[in-house]
């Protein structure tokens, strides 16, 4: 890169030198040239103000960087919004249908230093009643089915299970119309007679009928021990619950199914037995994203002229999935315009126009002046005088997005029947927008790559481009790894959230659609013979064993909290690493380093031992104690399992 000249080097003491040397020549009476003299005062401020305005001007090279990326057609990309499931709980169980329209405004806790995270809900929610119509019990062969529905209307107990239980038994009960999305309320009644099962681990799961197969259901509460005492059951049903025909009684069917037990656990001697069984709608789930729905926004009215610009009052405006839609007023009504990235292909009757989500500001077609000296017009205008809105749009996103389960929990609104919500699963998918340094480094890359891959910087950056949700991108190039000759391959680490200050193993598996996609682009830019895999990095879990000293009157379990956020803020793929950026790929972990570490945290006295392992995160094995630990050049390494305890000096 070429260096930039600074416009005025000068600096405060040269402008105060330079002030008195003028005051010498003009007023050689005034000797005094103390700091304690007023009048030197007033040189050094003003002194100050100048320096202030050198380093202002010296920012514009920066402005026409800017403006030479826009005549590229680079825009800086906007953040992505970080996207959770939300829970409203009802607070007594639904008797009609209850609709919780979309754009529902949802958020985290405010606290004094921190401001709340919203969340606006994308679809319409229905929340739908239902009661139980039908109770089978199925052997685990599947062949037959014994209807239980009438002792379940009569009152009469009956097993839940074949006797004694063997495995993939099932209990199915069949609502009386599906509930898609919905949080089911099971009121049980049984009698202890299931023995054998730890009722805290109980060897069952609950899945429900999708249209094509069993699907899992997520179950928050269970009082039950296993269907051995009475108790409430709270299943959240999926989204693609839907209603089917078991032995000619079509109803919305859900089971409770026995598997193997955990290792070491036990399984049942007996089967468990109903006396009597409810059911009832007490929530349902939505998908939100972190952002604020605008709708109906008037922009302004057209002035006719071609590249008129109109501001949004938010920014910066989310895009992708959640598109703005821009319409303009005519003789018909609001027609919607079509959002496209430029105007290269539009026609002059195309109703096209650009967004740029950063600076929230919406642009129509220009006039091209060929060589002819006539006009080519890219893209409709407006007509003078028509009105221009923006009917819906997203604005937010971000990192800040990525919050832990439970974090959500406040109503922004009040809704009728509804007590409160939560997130059961973490938000995840949040990334900051692109800053003005990351955008230099993209431009000449785009500039050399025109829309095509050749180098691994050309993959990551249109890697970055097709998905920008995702938190960091690597390519590796033929030799390195595995990657064998005519092959790249690209890693993909995906945005995820901290519970607890720790990264779970299952976070750090990017989405499926997420790597099509960016499989998809690469395909479309790679050099003919080039063979592009797009995959996770190989994950290497670390494991850290030590004993520290605490410092005289501390607290050593505090002392323990800090050493155990500085090691899983360390040793992680998204904040660790000496910049916090990350842990580099291949970058291995040493012995020395993590005892540094440790040595730094604030009330550590004396590290007396750390130990260091490789952990596998899918089983949990620990490995031998090294002293480095390699990763590979497509491994990653992140915290797992940390273990430290701190003693009293």
């Amino acid at each position: 890169m070429l260096p930039a000249p600074s416009l005025d080097d000068r600096r405060f003491q040269d402008l105060v030198d330079d002030a008195k040397r003028y005051v010498m020549r003009r007023c050689p009476e005034w000797t005094d040239h103390n700091v304690s003299d007023p009048g030197v005062t007033l040189i050094e401020a003003f002194a100050f103000m100048t320096e202030q305005l050198c380093y202002r001007l010296d920012r514009v090279p920066d402005r026409l960087y800017v403006k030479f990326l826009e005549l590229l057609g680079l825009r800086m990309l906007p953040p992505t919004p970080a996207e959770v499931p939300v829970t409203f709980w009802l607070s007594t169980p639904a008797r009609s249908p209850l609709v919780i329209r979309a754009g529902t405004a949802v958020s985290t806790t405010r606290t004094e230093s921190e401001e709340s995270v919203v969340f606006s809900t994308i679809t319409d929610l229905p929340v739908l009643p239902t009661s139980i119509a039908a109770v089978r019990r199925v052997s685990g062969s599947g062949v037959a089915s014994e209807n239980q529905t009438t002792a379940h209307e009569i009152g009469q107990e009956f097993a839940a299970f074949g006797e004694p239980p063997q495995l993939d038994d099932a209990l199915l009960i069949g609502l009386r119309d599906p509930a898609p999305a919905c949080a089911m309320r099971l009121d049980f009644r049984g009698e202890t007679t299931g023995v054998g099962v730890n009722p805290l681990h109980p060897p069952l799961v609950w899945e429900a009928w999708t249209g094509t197969g069993w699907t899992g259901c997520d179950v928050t509460t269970d009082e039950t021990g296993g269907l051995n005492r009475s108790g409430r059951i709270v299943v959240h049903l999926p989204r693609g619950h839907e209603a089917s025909v078991i032995e000619d009684q079509r109803a919305g069917w859900l089971r409770v199914r026995v598997v193997e037990p955990l290792p070491g656990q036990p399984s049942y001697s007996s089967s468990p037995v109903v006396r009597s069984l409810a059911a009832g709608t007490v929530g349902a789930t939505a998908a939100a994203v972190h952002g604020r729905i605008v709708e109906f926004e008037e922009l302004g009215e057209s002035e006719g002229v071609p590249g008129q610009r109109f501001r949004l009052n938010h920014a910066p405006v989310l895009a992708g999935a959640h598109a703005a839609v821009i319409e303009v007023a005519g003789e018909t009504g609001w027609q919607e315009w079509t959002q496209v990235d430029g105007f290269a292909t539009s026609g002059p009757h195309d109703r096209h126009f650009v967004l740029d989500g950063v600076a929230g500001e919406v642009e129509f077609g220009p006039a091209v002046r060929l060589p002819d000296r006539g006009l080519h017009q890219y893209g409709a205008v407006p007509p003078p005088g028509a009105r221009v809105r923006a009917r819906r749009y997203y604005s937010g996103g971000g990192l800040r997005g990525n919050v832990a389960r439970h974090a959500v929990d406040t109503l922004k609104g009040s809704i009728p029947f509804v007590a409160g919500v939560t997130n059961l699963h973490p938000a995840s998918g949040g990334v900051d927008g692109e800053t003005l340094e990351e955008a230099k480094t993209r431009g000449p890359i785009m500039l050399r790559t025109r829309s095509r891959a050749v180098t691994a910087e050309d993959y990551e950056a249109i890697s970055r481009e097709a998905a920008p949700e995702v938190a960091r991108i690597h390519c590796l190039t033929a030799g390195e790894d595995d990657v064998a000759h005519g092959a790249v391959k690209v890693l993909v680490v995906p945005a995820a959230a901290h519970r607890d200050g720790q990264l779970l193993f299952a976070d750090l598996v990017p989405a499926a659609d997420t790597l099509e996609r960016i499989a998809r682009r690469l395909d479309d830019v790679r050099l003919v013979g080039t063979r592009v895999l797009v995959e996770p990095p190989r994950y290497r879990g670390v494991t850290v064993v030590a004993r520290l000293v605490a410092r005289t009157r501390l607290d050593p379990d505090e002392v323990r909290t800090r050493a155990l956020t500085a090691l899983y803020s360390f040793i992680n793929p998204l904040t660790g690493g000496e910049d916090g950026t990350g842990w580099a790929f291949g970058r291995r972990v040493s012995h020395g380093e993590v005892f540094a570490l440790l040595q730094s945290v604030r009330g550590v006295d004396v590290v007396e031992d750390v130990r260091l392992y490789g952990a596998n995160p899918v089983t949990g094995e620990r490995g031998a104690e090294v002293t480095r630990l390699p990763v590979g050049a497509g491994g990653l390494a992140f915290s797992y399992d940390h273990q430290v305890r701190v003693e009293r000096s």
